[in-house]
């Protein structure tokens, strides 16, 4: 697979307390899930968040973020994060932050 392996690390460390959390390999990289719901991943060039399109330009607007890209096509409610601004620790904790809050929405699977 091709993600790096400490940004996975990292990521496993910021979601230990997060009940019913699984690791699925996909997409060519690593995804955390939530009871089911893809949460966020790790792939070659840095993460990506699943936030949600209600707060999808909030975290548009925190520094380092950008659209996800899947076969040309930017995916709604999805983000994608550089390695670098991975690195700080605070906007990290927002996307995810975020995204926790997308996938708390959504309905049981």
């Amino acid at each position: 697979m091709a993600y790096d392996e400490g940004l996975a690390s990292i990521m496993r460390d910021d979601l230990i307390s997060v009940p019913g959390l699984t690791e699925k390999k996909m997409f060519g990289g690593l995804c955390f899930l939530q009871h089911g719901h893809m949460l966020c991943g790790v792939h070659k060039d840095g993460a990506m968040f699943r936030v949600g399109k209600v707060h999808h330009d909030q975290a548009m607007a925190i520094y380092g973020a950008g659209p996800m890209m899947f076969t040309g096509r930017a995916m709604g409610g999805m983000i994608d994060v550089a390695h670098e601004a991975l690195a700080d620790d605070a906007r990290r904790g927002q996307w995810m932050a975020l995204a926790l809050a997308h996938v708390a929405s959504l309905p049981p699977k």
